[in-house]
């Protein structure tokens, strides 16, 4: 793999001198919007939990939860075979834990959204109520559950999603659709250590079988690493190993293909996990990100493999033109209750997938026991949003005030 062209742009932060530079962009995207900084916060989200013993949240059955349910984790995913639903796409931190505390995670990402869209504070009441339904409507038996309508912005990303091909994907991540990656702000050159540790994961056994199985290529095709860089991604995966990687795929004759990678390193979950958990549970965070990946998201999770890189444990999966994120900036009061419904449901069924009849059947009873005169959202639920809001808005604008504070600070 070529790498004159990159070595020789001084501009670019060198492997040393990352860290600094990665944690003011960090602070940077935190400082954009109060909905910016929960998706960023998730740490402070369990440091909350655990200080305030959440309220008398309900112990649900112990399964795989997303650990970091925020809308921005929610969105279109392709399987295998191009077929494209609405899943979980980040699991970073999932742990065998308690489903109440993804219901906590998205109700306050939603809430946030909602006061980032200028709505009245009626609407985060019944913001929760619609999740609340959607998420027990997965719950109940076959002929017990409703069709649940996707909101226009939704639909839109889905729509965008089915039409995607290979040069969007390129346009979009790499800028040109050329089997090279551009230095700039989104990627920086490779140290010759990086360099050497992923040519060497290119011609991996476990990286050929992850590749080829998608789209159904040719088990013995050849995998050339054409480009590769660090790649300056994410909000709370910055400062962690993060690489794009170009693989050119060389069937028989003169077939080939092109597969954008994505090498993400694997840390230890925030996410508090069932006192059960580490009998079941992998204590590499690589295996347990993948193993949680496959039980809450199959679409994805089939396309994820655990490594090693450079010492450290990643996550590898090739990015498909399908993958997008739901973004909800600006709601409507109607947009904002039925995206509620909608992702609630989706978050419903990826718990539901792993519960038998009997548990989905006692979880819901539980949910809906919590329940009072007057107000469909769980009090448990209620209180837990509007103190989990106040606290991260003050957070937010502590963070502010000390980003506009420091001389170190990095223009957007």
């Amino acid at each position: 793999m070529s790498n004159t062209k990159k070595q020789a742009a001084p501009a670019f932060p060198q492997h040393s001198g990352r860290a600094a530079i990665l944690m003011a962009h960090q602070r940077l995207k935190m400082a954009r919007s109060a909905h910016a900084y929960v998706r960023g916060a998730t740490i402070k989200f369990y440091e909350w939990l655990e200080a305030s013993n959440g309220h008398a949240i309900p112990d649900g059955p112990s399964i795989w939860i997303c650990g970091d349910c925020h809308v921005g984790n929610l969105g279109p995913v392709a399987d295998g075979k191009g077929r494209v639903s609405i899943q979980i796409r980040d699991l970073d931190q999932t742990v065998i834990g308690n489903p109440a505390h993804d219901l906590i995670r998205l109700g306050l990402s939603l809430a946030t959204a909602a006061r980032g869209s200028d709505l009245p504070g009626v609407t985060t009441a019944y913001i929760l109520e619609h999740m609340m339904d959607g998420y027990e409507n997965a719950m109940g038996p076959a002929e017990e559950k409703e069709w649940v309508d996707a909101p226009e912005p939704v639909i839109a990303v889905l729509k965008r999603a089915l039409q995607r091909r290979w040069k969007h994907l390129a346009e979009e991540r790499i800028e040109d659709v050329r089997p090279e990656i551009p230095l700039g702000k989104k990627f920086w050159p490779l140290s010759d250590e990086e360099r050497a540790a992923i040519g060497a994961l290119g011609q991996s056994d476990n990286v050929r079988k992850l590749i080829t199985h998608l789209h159904s290529r040719e088990d013995d095709a050849e995998l050339d690493v054409c480009d590769a860089a660090y790649w300056v991604k994410g909000c709370s995966s910055l400062g962690r190993l993060r690489y794009a990687v170009l693989l050119r795929i060389k069937g028989r004759g003169n077939k080939s293909d092109i597969a954008l990678i994505d090498i993400k390193e694997a840390v230890h979950a925030a996410a508090p996990r069932a006192d059960h958990a580490p009998g079941i549970m992998p204590a590499n965070s690589a295996e347990r990100v993948v193993m949680g990946a496959r039980a809450l998201a199959p679409s994805l999770g089939n396309r994820m493999i655990a490594a090693e890189f450079m010492g450290k444990p990643v996550i590898i999966r090739e990015l498909l033109p399908q993958d997008l994120k739901v973004e909800i900036e600006q709601l409507t009061q109607g947009q904002a209750r039925k995206a509620a419904r909608y992702l609630g449901n989706v978050v419903g069924h990826a718990h539901a997938r792993q519960m038998t009849p009997a548990q989905r059947q006692d979880w819901k009873r539980s949910l809906q026991s919590f329940r009072s005169a007057g107000l469909d959202a769980p009090p448990w639920l209620w209180t837990s949003v509007v103190d989990l809001v106040g606290a991260h808005e003050r957070a937010y604008l502590d963070h502010c005030r000390r980003f506009a504070l420091d001389p170190d600070r990095v223009a957007a």
